[in-house]
């Protein structure tokens, strides 16, 4: 018996729709036993044998029964989703496949393709949209929520697969999963976790509001079994001992993404790896660009047969760790809790170091369902016979045994062993909490109800056509075809078609899995909303009808991907007419629109903050304040703002006429404008604020900015300099890792899906999957070059501007213009002028020019002087070979004079 694999391969059978029966007549359904009977064949053409939970769980499918999955991690619960989605396009109905994070959909995405073809699978997530209609869609569960309130009933869905259904419970994003629930009366669900806990409420429930009989297969032992213990030996040493018993690969479990990097580099020195196996690991390597300074840390750890993985990474290093685990090449992997959600790292060994983790709040023990998601990951189904999980006593712990096994048997000398006591505020966690965890259920699920203005939008322009969303249109049936959407329970249209949107708003907020406090104050939530939208004019109730009904309508047409995509973005469109176009900062001005609508990179921000704090100390201590008063004004020092009180009175104003973007926050920031003005590379940025355990968030940030600015700014808005701009920020999230672009941009375009399907079935997922690919050469795009060229030359002209001599020295010596050349020309300078200038005008591309010659560019950065006599400046070449190799300007100054 083997587990079913995430991903089959389309190279080892035909497309699984092959094996579907011809389609029933109109209104019947395909036989629920010839439907078993075809999967099966399915299965068994791949080699591939069925667990009997796997069995129970598919003929409830085929049955048309709900069914809620709760077997462990390696039960084969992904095959069971593609059996549902069978089901589905048998009987021409339309099913969605629903995931917590982006990252997750889109990998679901390309597998579906390689199993049902590109005709048959779409994928929304809000950033990208590709086959909307298609009869399968993959989907955040924000996004299946929004389309559930816009339709209610009548959705065109007929079967939802949640994957990862425990996310029900969390606080910020449970809601998304609870709606679905509400709302769609007549769809089959299937809800999938490894960690549900009591799901008796749930199953009654279910079977209420969808007349459906709720099948729970649950209870199943483990195909790989776990064995557990406690650890009082140091880390390296716990590692070392798991090496050497062939407990390998070992995933050593952080709450921190510091802590994980640390044990990662404190490892480096036992030996984890043989001669041979560090020679394997180089050629698997082969010519991988690591391109950042975490990228070197980590290229010399893996060398070793070390991985990190946690999501500050890139996802090129977090990909490149996972395919090298996948080969068996890594023996250790030191990481963070993020592992439970889905992350596909196979591993036999789980080790935690802690028992606890900050929540955000505060400090506090792991609960059994985060306990049993990450212990869940040990053992893999067809390698191993049995899993291992341990948990490592804390160090005030092994500290003190080692000091009693040191004292040995001798009484006198355990009597005097002074035990280390634990750290001030330490939250107790030993061997008895291990146990109790091992042996706990997960916790009942919480319900995290909320509402809002954009919900409430999507229920009252629920029926209108400008309330269409992604995916809302559409119908099932293989590749095309329709499904009329019919009322079932819960829905408020008359035979007449008159929607009552306040009995629709009064169900879901009665009607819910909420305590009966936590409705009514939600019933009072909604009543508060309701009236904004009324002040504002963007709903208006009309007169009672002859029966006595009161209806409401939008006044306003929603866009079509309304609450889905950036919500802030309509009012990015209004405040840009609020930028002067012939302001010298108007490009970086229309950038700190968009940022400000962007979720904050936290991290980012701290930096920018302690920085200004600091400079802000030393300001004010050389002018004389006091200590007292100095603290006093350090709290109202922020990072910085550009453009805040403009867009914050702006923002106040738009907010009358469209209350519900209250939901959301403004936030003015600069990340992009920041790195742009200091003329830095991404490597620059990151080390400059020393952010190397958070460039995948970064980029990331700088990814969803360069998306953002590309498709909000209107193509008249964009002048010369701001289009150079944004390709500039394309280019260099390109350049770090292309893959957070190269995907986006290839599901904008359709006709190119399904050569990445075939790619991904050619390569086949797992073991033989290729690394990730070399970013295409820097120097093709040349209107970002050019941006790169000028921000290496603005560099040195702001180090040039504060005479910094020894750092332009050090820049530019090893490519042969040393520090004496810097000082000998700067001399020149300063003997006729006083500053050089580094504002605005000084980045004027007026002051800039390049020859563009086929092997190298000759460019001159002329000096903004005071005098503007513009006659001094940076002689340079630019390197076009070493360019293209590096993946930045390489740039060689071959002189600082007058013209």
């Amino acid at each position: 018996m083997t587990d079913a694999p995430t991903t089959p391969r389309a190279s080892d059978t035909l497309s699984l729709v092959n094996y579907l029966p011809d389609l029933p007549a109109t209104g019947e359904t395909a036989d629920p036993d010839e439907l078993f009977e075809r999967f099966t064949e399915y299965t068994a053409s791949r080699g591939l044998t069925l667990y009997p939970a796997q069995e129970e769980a598919i003929i409830e499918i085929v049955s048309g029964n709900n069914l809620i999955l709760s077997t462990p991690t390696g039960t084969g619960k992904s095959l069971v989703a593609v059996a549902a989605h069978f089901a589905a396009l048998a009987d021409g109905r339309r099913t969605f496949y629903t995931a917590p994070i982006k990252a997750l959909v889109s990998e679901k995405f390309f597998a579906l393709v390689e199993i049902f073809g590109a005709a048959n699978v779409g994928m929304v997530t809000g950033d990208s949209s590709v086959n909307a209609d298609a009869p399968i869609i993959c989907c955040t569960a924000e996004i299946l929520a929004n389309i559930a309130l816009r339709h209610g009933a009548d959705a065109p869905v007929d079967q939802v697969v949640m994957d990862e259904f425990h996310f029900y419970s969390d606080p910020e994003r449970g809601w998304a999963w609870q709606v679905p629930l509400l709302t769609l009366p007549r769809v089959q669900f299937i809800l999938m976790s490894a960690t549900l806990g009591d799901v008796t409420w749930l199953t009654k429930d279910l079977t209420r509001r969808t007349n459906r009989e709720t099948a729970v297969v649950t209870g199943v032992e483990r195909p790989v079994p776990l064995n557990y213990y406690y650890a009082t030996t140091p880390v390296h040493e716990t590692v070392e001992d798991l090496l050497k018993t062939g407990q390998a690969p070992v995933y050593i479990v952080h709450f921190s993404q510091l802590a994980a990097l640390e044990r990662a580099q404190a490892l480096s020195s036992i030996r984890i790896v043989s001669r041979e196996q560090r020679d394997e690991i180089a050629d698997a390597i082969g010519d991988f660009r690591f391109t950042t300074n975490f990228g070197r840390t980590l290229s010399r750890l893996i060398r070793a047969g070390i991985g990190v993985h946690h999501a500050g990474m890139l996802p090129k290093y977090r990909r490149l760790v996972e395919q090298l685990a996948q080969r068996g090449l890594l023996r250790v992997i030191c990481g963070t809790d993020t592992l439970g959600v889905g992350i596909n790292v196979p591993i036999r060994t789980v080790l935690l170091t802690a028992l606890t983790k900050f929540d955000g709040v505060r400090m506090r023990q792991l609960t059994a369902r985060e306990f049993h998601q990450i212990a869940g990951r040990a053992g893999r189904a067809g390698f191993d016979t049995a899993g291992t999980v341990v948990a490592q006593a804390p160090e005030h712990e092994t500290e003190n045994a080692r000091l009693i096994a040191k004292a040995g048997d001798d009484p006198k000398k355990l009597k005097k062993v002074v035990r280390k006591r634990a750290p001030e505020g330490f939250v107790s966690w030993g061997e008895p909490s291990f146990n109790r965890l091992i042996g706990a259920e997960p916790e009942t699920l919480t319900s995290s109800m909320q509402i809002n203005h954009a919900m409430l939008l999507n229920i009252i322009g629920r029926g209108s056509e400008g309330g269409r969303g992604p995916g809302a249109g559409g119908a099932g049936g293989r590749g095309g075809g329709g499904t009329a959407a019919t009322s079932g329970a819960g829905a408020t249209s008359s035979a007449d078609g008159f929607f009552d949107a306040f009995a629709t708003t009064r169900a879901l907020l009665e009607d819910n899995h909420e305590p009966r406090a936590r409705q009514l104050e939600l019933e009072r939530q909604a009543l508060a909303i309701y009236r904004t939208l009324r002040t504002a004019e963007i709903v208006e109730q009309l007169p009672p009808d002859a029966e006595g009904r009161v209806a409401i309508r939008l006044t306003v047409d929603l866009q079509p991907n309304f609450a889905l995509n950036q919500p802030l973005s309509p009012f990015a469109l209004a405040a840009f007419e609020l930028i002067n176009l012939d302001a010298p900062t108007y490009a970086l001005d229309l950038i700190s629109v968009v940022e400000a609508t962007l979720d904050d990179p936290r991290p980012v921000l701290s930096a920018q903050q302690f920085q200004a704090k600091g400079e802000a100390v030393a300001a004010m201590k050389a002018e004389g304040i006091e200590y007292d008063q100095r603290m006093e004004l350090l709290e109202q020092i922020t990072h910085p703002k550009p453009l805040e009180e403009l867009l914050d009175a702006a923002f106040e104003i738009y907010k009358a006429s469209q209350p519900w973007v209250g939901d959301f926050e403004l936030s003015p920031k600069t990340v992009v404008r920041d790195m742009y003005e200091r003329a830095m590379t991404f490597n620059d940025y990151i080390g400059y604020y020393k952010l190397n355990r958070s460039e995948g968030l970064v980029l990331r940030y700088f990814s969803d900015a360069f998306k953002a600015a590309r498709s909000t700014i209107p193509d008249e808005a964009k002048s010369d300099d701001l289009v150079d701009l944004i390709e500039w920020l394309g280019e260099l999230v390109r350049q770090v890792d292309s893959s957070l672009l190269d995907e986006w941009e290839e599901l904008t375009n359709p006709a190119e899906v399904q050569g990445e399907a075939d790619d991904i079935a050619a390569q086949g997922r797992g073991v033989t999957a290729v690394l990730p690919p070399t970013p295409h050469s820097v120097v093709s795009n040349p209107r970002a070059f050019r941006i790169l060229v000028r921000n290496e030359l603005f560099k040195r002209v702001q180090l040039a501007a504060l005479d910094k001599v020894d750092d332009l020295g050090e820049l530019d010596a090893p490519l042969g213009f040393s520090r004496d050349a810097w000082a000998t020309g700067l001399d020149g300078y300063y003997g006729e002028y006083d500053t050089i200038g580094v504002g605005a005008d000084a980045r004027s591309a007026s002051l800039i020019t390049i020859q563009e010659r086929r092997d190298v560019w000759i460019v001159r950065q002329t000096f903004d002087d005071p005098e503007g006599d513009h006659d001094w400046g940076i002689d340079a070449e630019v390197d076009l070979a070493a360019s293209a190799e590096e993946g930045v300007a390489i740039i060689h100054v071959t002189g600082v004079n007058r013209l």
